[in-house]
């Protein structure tokens, strides 16, 4: 760029400059531009709350209109007044409300809430919603318009009835069960005609706002999903941390669950939901009381005829693996639920370690009346036990390299230049074998414990029976456990610092220290050169274990802590009751034996000699081809 096309930049930017400020309104002209903003802003706000006002007229006349004309389909039931009818038994206490005939308010006993109460209230008519609707031929039956009269009411049952005229009418039956089921039925009587020939199904809109019911709303929140069961069998469920908006279902299902972490309520059908299924699960803010709003729109049977009953079963229930086997029992849909499958219990290894190991022996130590804490120290005591020949064995593989790394060194280190690499690895591989060491073996305390880790990662968490239980100085296992809390959240961390997630963190500092020691002793060369940013890497990860687990239940991480502890606390014991000096004495005498019979390399070994030796005879192969090319 010459100078004087510098020149002409500078001059257009000088020009433009200028004029913008040359052009700028004056104080008196942006104060008036204010003046009319403002005005402008009042009567946009004015016009709108006169169309709302309009829309409340509409439909306020519209109403008057319904009353006045005594024609119409369900006129007096258009009309009423409130009626509550309570059924309880001695887990439940529902409260439902003739204005639909539904149920408004349903209190799970015995289980105490956030807030302190000896009873948990799953919704109430503030937060939850439930509209049956009916396509009719002059117009739509939605039944939250109606008023129910109640009938035939006992402790654990009512009868509903909205008449639509003479000789019609709408019935909605409900019975209570001993514990947490309560059966629906819903009837047309003598309204055959006044729908389409076509018409089976009836539309239901279900909404619920989830409460949050325990200290940890991250946790919490974490593990409250909109949770739905396929007629086929098994479970999905809409992601609990991002925004999901009527959400289609490709397969027909039978049950959806507003689940939280402990509690739920499901709605199942006879038949099933059909095709047409929209699910929505919206996470709510911190600090609002609540964790998802949750709306279902689906489709289940409805005869017109009256002839055949839309049976419903709805379950307010906790989240425990027995008690919702249990429960469902007494189901009279005719198909199985699977509604222990509300307890999520990891993906289908982890569900197996769980659903036929970890279930039993929680099962056995919880009837023996041991506190919670102390059934966690004995489960992880009980899988150190089962898992212990194998540490062993691995620790034993670990420690055999480690006294061998001497003679590895002498007996390569004349292959030190970068070109040696596979001749390197093909003696070490070679003297392996006369020693009948295998180098993979110490990786397999991390690859036997890692499932067992992710099952209880899945486990515990969802365990309703650490609820509320106190152990040492924690208050309640199934929430974090803060030593520091503070009123702002700040990043990464919360607004609060839980004393086990440090305990974890530290153990695993620990293990992780006694972990890299044992690598470090038996490796060399570029290995060990390696392993130093490796163990740079270990050492960190206890510090991001914390900013992922400071928010999760004490229960868990006082689990990983015990574990973790114990696992430390073997390789240390392993480290010193190893006699190097005679264990290089058994592998002597074994590759002695070995020379005597030698035995072919198989497996993992065979194949990874085999594959050295083919990219040795490639390289060799390059090599010659290169030579040629340069002597030409």
């Amino acid at each position: 760029m010459d100078k004087n096309t510098i020149i002409g930049f500078v001059l257009i930017a000088v020009v433009l400059f200028g004029f913008t400020w040359y052009n700028q309104p004056s104080q008196e002209e942006m104060e008036a531009m204010r003046v009319q903003d403002s005005i402008e802003t009042v009567v946009k706000k004015k016009a709108e709350e006169q169309q709302k006002l309009a829309e409340i007229q509409r439909k306020a006349e519209a109403a008057r209109k319904v009353v006045e004309d005594s024609t119409l389909l369900f006129h007096n039931a258009m009309q009423g007044t409130v009626q509550k009818v309570t059924l309880s038994n001695d887990k439940l206490e529902l409260t439902l409300t003739s204005r639909g005939a539904v149920v408004e308010k349903a209190v799970i006993k015995g289980f105490e809430d956030n807030e302190g109460n000896k009873d948990v209230t799953l919704f109430d008519k503030d937060t939850q919603k439930l509209n049956f609707t009916l396509v009719a031929k002059e117009q739509n039956i939605s039944t939250d318009e109606l008023y129910f009269e109640p009938t035939e009411v006992t402790q654990n049952s009512v009868t509903f009835t909205a008449e639509a005229g003479a000789g019609k009418s709408i019935v909605v039956k409900y019975n209570l069960s001993k514990d947490y089921k309560l059966h629906c039925s819903i009837v047309a009587n003598g309204m055959a005609g006044m729908f389409a020939p076509n018409t089976t199904t009836m539309d239901i809109n279900w909404q619920d706002m989830c409460k949050q019911q325990e200290k940890g709303f991250t946790f919490e929140n974490r593990y409250s999903t909109l949770t739905y069961h396929f007629t086929e069998g098994g479970t999905d469920y809409l992601n609990e941390t991002s925004e999901k908006r009527d959400e289609g279902v490709e397969e027909p299902i039978d049950w959806v669950a507003f689940k939280n972490q402990f509690f739920s309520v499901v709605m199942a059908t006879k038949t099933n939901y059909g095709n047409d299924v929209k699910l929505t699960s919206i996470p709510q803010q911190k600090g609002s009381g609540y964790l998802k709003q949750y709306e279902a729109k689906l489709k289940t049977n409805f005869d017109p005829r009256g002839i055949e009953a839309t049976e419903l079963e709805f379950y307010y229930v906790p989240n425990d693996f027995r008690l919702l086997q249990s429960v469902e029992e007494e189901s009279t849909l005719g198909k199985k639920l699977e509604l222990e499958r509300l307890v999520y219990l990891g993906w289908p290894l982890f569900r197996y370690i769980n659903r036929w190991f970890t279930l039993y022996v929680f099962d056995f130590l919880r009837s023996m009346a041991i506190p919670m804490g102390v059934i966690l120290i004995l489960i992880t005591l009980l899988l150190k036990a089962i898992t212990y020949p194998m540490v062993k064995k691995s620790y034993m593989s670990s420690a055999k390299m480690r006294v061998l790394r001497p003679k590895l060194e002498e007996a390569t280190k004349h292959l030190d230049k970068p070109e040696d690499a596979l001749q390197k690895q093909q003696v070490q591989m070679q003297l392996y074998s006369e020693y009948g060491v295998s180098p993979l073996s110490g990786c397999l305390p991390m690859l036997i414990q890692m499932p067992i880790w992710i099952a209880m990662f899945n486990f515990v968490p969802n365990a309703i029976q650490l609820r509320r239980q106190s152990f040492l100085w924690i208050d309640d296992l199934s929430t974090y456990d803060p030593i520091v809390s503070w009123q702002e959240n700040l990043w990464l961390i919360g607004d609060h610092i839980s004393l086990t997630c440090i305990l974890f963190c530290a153990a695993n500092l620990l293990y992780s220290w006694f972990t890299m020691q044992q690598q470090k002793d038996q490796m060399m060369g570029a290995q060990a050169e390696q392993m130093k940013m490796m163990r740079w890497m270990m050492m960190l990860m206890p510090l991001m274990f914390f900013f992922m687990f400071n928010d999760y239940s004490s229960g868990l991480n006082f689990y990983y802590f015990v574990s973790l502890f114990f696992s430390a606390l073997i390789m240390w014991v392993l480290r010193k009751t190893t006699n190097d000096e005679k264990l290089l004495a058994i592998l002597e005498a074994k590759r002695e034996e070995n020379k005597k019979n030698p035995k072919k390399m198989s497996g993992f070994a065979a194949r990874l000699q085999a594959m050295q030796e083919q990219q040795q005879r490639m390289q060799r192969e390059r090599d010659e081809l290169r030579k040629k090319r340069l002597g030409k």
